[in-house]
C-alpha cells in the first residue's frame, strides 16, 4: 500500500533538542573565533540582537503553522499568502541553503577525522553521508534519537565550559594569558576595540551560526502535538541564546583576552587548553566532528522533506513526492544525498575557498527564508483577521516586529556587499533566483500550454 502522509513520530524530547541543536551549531564553535577578531567583545551584543530578531521571526512561523493543520512547512504558507511564485522559489531556495550547508559539514567531518586517523579525508567524509543515509531511510523517529544524542554532546560541553569557567572567575584563576577575571572584556581597547565597522562586520557570521533554528518548524509535520510541542520548543529559544551563545561568548572573553583566539581556530579548543586540561583539542575535535555530522544530518532531513513538500504540490518531479513504507521521502533523500555528495567533492577540490563563500550563500539564503516567514505573517494578519483572533500562539508586537527585523535583514545584506570576505558570494546569490524565476516562468507557460490543449 502506497503511503501519501509523513508519519507524525517525533515526541516532545525529539522537538526540543531538534530546536537546541539547530540553535547550536558549527557557526559557535568554529565560527565565533572569526567573529570575536572582527568585532572583539562586542560580538556578544551581535549575538543579542540577530538571536532576538530570530526569535520574533519563529514566533511568527509557529503562529501560521498553527493557524492550518494542513501546513508542513513555510512553503505552503507562502503558497497562499503571497503565490505560487513564493512557494516554488523559498521551496528550493530552502533545499538549496542546507545543500550549501551540508556541503561544508560533510567536508568537514573528514578534516575532523584526519586529527585522529592520518587517512584521506573523503573517505570519513563518505563513510559518514552513507551512515546517516541509511539511518534517515528507517524511521523519522531514528532522525530524531540522532538529533538527541547529537544535541546533548554539544549541551554538555557548552555547560562544562560555562560551569568551569564561573568557577575560575569566583578563585581568580591565572592562566598563561593573565588572570580571569570579567574586565578583560574591555581592558583590551574597549567593548569595542575595531569600532562600529568591525561590530557590523561580524553580523555574516552570527547570522551563519544561527543557520537551523526554523528547523522546528520544518519539523512540525512530524511531530505528535504540534499544538504543544512548537510553542514551547519556540518559547525557549531566547533563554537558550542566553546560555547558549552569550553565556558561553562571555565565559570565552572572560577566560581569554579577545587579542589571544585566533580567528583559523576554534576558541573553544584554546580555552579549555588555558585551563589545563590536557586532551582539551581531542575533547573539542570530538563535539566539532559530532556537531558537523549533526548539521549534516539536519541537512538530510531538511532537504528531503522540503523536496517532498515541493513535489507534493506539483513544484518538483512526481517521484520525490514518493514515500517508503516507513514514512519517509526515500527518493527525495536519495537526489539530495547524490547533490551532496558532488558538492562535496567540489568543495575538496578547493576546501580554503569553497568552505567561505557556500557558507555565506547559505545566510544569504536563509535571510530569504527568513524574510519571506515574516512577510506572510504580516499578509496573514491583514487578509485573515478571523484566524489571528482565533490564535492561542500569537506573535507579539506585529506588524512593528516584522518591519524592524525586515529592515535588519536588508541593512545586514548592506553590509556584506562592502566587506571583502562576502561581497563576491553576495554578488554570487542572485544568479540562483534569477534560475529559479526562469524555471517558474517555463513552468507556468508548459501549465497554460495544457490547460489550453486539454
Amino acid at each position: 500500500m502506497a503511503q501519501h502522509e509523513l508519519k507524525r513520530d517525533l515526541k516532545d524530547r525529539h522537538v526540543q533538542l531538534i530546536a537546541i541543536g539547530g540553535t547550536i551549531g558549527t557557526g559557535l564553535f568554529l565560527g565565533s573565533g572569526k567573529a570575536i577578531q572582527l568585532a572583539g567583545p562586542s560580538i556578544i551584543f551581535a549575538y543579542l540582537i540577530v538571536g532576538f530578531a530570530l526569535f520574533f521571526v519563529m514566533r511568527a512561523l509557529g503562529e501560521l503553522l498553527l493557524s492550518n493543520a494542513g501546513y508542513q512547512s513555510f512553503t505552503d504558507f507562502a503558497g497562499d499568502y503571497i503565490g505560487p511564485w513564493a512557494a516554488y522559489v523559498t521551496g528550493w531556495t530552502y533545499w538549496f541553503c542546507w545543500i550549501m550547508t551540508a556541503m561544508a559539514d560533510i567536508i568537514a567531518v573528514g578534516v575532523y577525522v584526519q586529527y585522529w586517523f592520518n587517512i584521506p579525508q573523503w573517505i570519513p567524509a563518505l563513510a559518514c553521508l552513507l551512515i546517516l543515509l541509511g539511518l534517515n531511510l528507517l524511521t523519522v523517529k531514528l532522525f530524531g534519537e540522532l538529533e538527541f544524542w547529537f544535541a546533548i554532546i554539544k549541551v554538555i560541553t557548552i555547560m562544562a565550559l560555562i560551569v568551569i569557567g564561573a568557577i575560575l572567575l569566583v578563585i581568580g584563576f591565572k592562566t598563561d594569558a593573565g588572570t580571569v577575571a570579567v574586565k578583560n572584556l574591555w581592558e583590551y581597547g574597549g567593548l569595542f576595540p575595531n569600532g562600529i565597522t568591525g561590530f557590523l562586520l561580524s553580523f555574516q557570521m552570527v547570522v551563519f551560526a544561527f543557520v537551523g533554528v526554523e528547523l522546528v518548524g520544518v519539523s512540525a509535520a512530524e511531530t505528535s502535538n504540534p499544538q504543544k510541542n512548537i510553542p514551547s520548543a519556540i518559547n525557549k529559544i531566547p533563554l537558550r541564546i542566553l546560555f547558549f551563545y552569550v553565556g558561553a561568548l562571555f565565559i570565552l572573553l572572560c577566560i581569554n583576552p579577545w587579542t589571544e583566539l585566533n580567528a583559523s581556530n576554534s576558541p573553544f579548543v584554546r580555552t579549555f587548553t588555558l585551563v589545563g586540561i590536557p586532551i582539551a583539542a581531542g575533547i573539542i575535535n570530538f563535539v566539532v566532528l559530532t556537531s558537523a555530522a549533526s548539521a549534516c544530518n539536519s541537512g538530510m532531513f531538511s532537504t528531503s522533506r522540503i523536496l517532498f513538500n515541493l513535489s507534493s504540490h506539483d513544484q518538483g518531479p512526481a517521484k520525490f513526492a514518493q514515500l517508503n513504507k516507513n514514512h519517509v521521502p526515500s527518493n527525495a533523500l536519495l537526489i539530495s544525498v547524490l547533490v551532496l555528495s558532488v558538492g562535496a567533492l567540489m568543495s575538496k577540490l578547493v576546501p580554503e575557498q569553497a568552505f567561505g563563500i557556500v557558507t555565506t550563500i547559505s545566510a544569504i539564503c536563509f535571510i530569504w527564508v527568513w524574510s519571506i516567514i515574516l512577510i506572510c505573517h504580516l499578509r496573514y494578519t491583514k487578509t485573515r483577521p478571523d484566524l489571528r483572533e482565533k490564535s492561542t500562539f500569537k506573535a507579539p508586537f506585529t506588524p512593528f516586529i516584522n518591519y524592524a527585523v525586515l529592515a535588519l535583514f536588508a541593512f545586514i545584506l548592506v553590509i556584506m556587499l562592502f566587506a571583502e570576505a562576502t561581497r563576491t558570494a553576495l554578488l554570487m546569490t542572485p544568479l540562483w533566483f534569477v534560475l529559479l524565476f526562469v524555471l517558474y516562468g517555463l513552468r507556468r507557460r508548459k501549465e497554460e500550454e495544457i490547460t489550453l490543449t486539454a
